[in-house]
């Protein structure tokens, strides 16, 4: 094909059609998602894997199963806030004056937030509105609720700003190094959740800060 390039090169503008034949493009191979496969999702790790004793995943379409766990990778991210806040702000509270020095418990009730406490709770839940535009409609042929898009990743809310999930910066260099992260981020969600509630628990039944 080169040499019959160059031949016909000096003689192009005299010749109204190339006389070359044409390689024929290869047929574009199809490109195929993998199927689903909860046990080979994030945060099944040893020693116990695949866990589900309550059987929320049975029967489950794809759709709720990712909408679970973004609930979960939610509730896990906050947990992990507020076990940290817990503590700082028993031994760190400068907000209103420093003069609210009480168990986290009640610190809410202490502040005078508590007069408005309709107006911070519409506020922080008013961020949670953006969650129904991933969701699929219940007025479509499945009408199934609670059910996650396609297109959206779990956990994914467009807000990365040191890029951990990129391979850029401080991210990941590959698909298991994004794995291994994101089992992380599960397992001290999780921690977390258990951690929260064992704090809430302790200082609602002593009445006293836990340091």
């Amino acid at each position: 094909m080169l040499a019959c390039s160059a031949a016909s090169a000096p003689f192009a503008r005299f010749v109204t059609r190339s006389t070359c034949p044409k390689m024929q493009e290869a047929p574009a191979i199809p490109q195929f998602e993998k199927p689903f496969d909860i046990k080979s999702m994030e945060g099944i790790t040893a020693p116990l894997g695949f866990w589900d004793p309550a059987g929320f995943s049975t029967g489950a379409s794809e759709g709720r199963v990712r909408f679970y766990r973004e609930v979960e990778i939610k509730h896990g991210r906050l947990a992990m806030l507020a076990s940290l806040g817990y503590l700082v702000a028993e031994q760190f509270h400068p907000l209103f004056g420093g003069q609210i020095d009480v168990p986290s418990f009640v610190a809410f009730q202490a502040t005078p937030l508590q007069t408005f406490w309709p107006a911070v709770l519409f506020i922080t839940s008013s961020f949670e509105v953006f969650s129904v535009f991933t969701f699929e409609s219940p007025l479509l042929s499945s009408g199934e609720v609670w059910s996650m898009r396609k297109g959206h990743y779990p956990g994914d809310f467009g807000f990365d700003p040191l890029g951990l999930s990129r391979p850029t910066g401080f991210g990941p260099t590959g698909e298991a190094e994004l794995k291994e992260m994101q089992n992380r981020e599960l397992n001290n969600g999780r921690l977390a959740m258990i951690g929260i509630a064992g704090m809430v628990a302790q200082e609602a039944v002593s009445g006293g800060k836990l340091f």
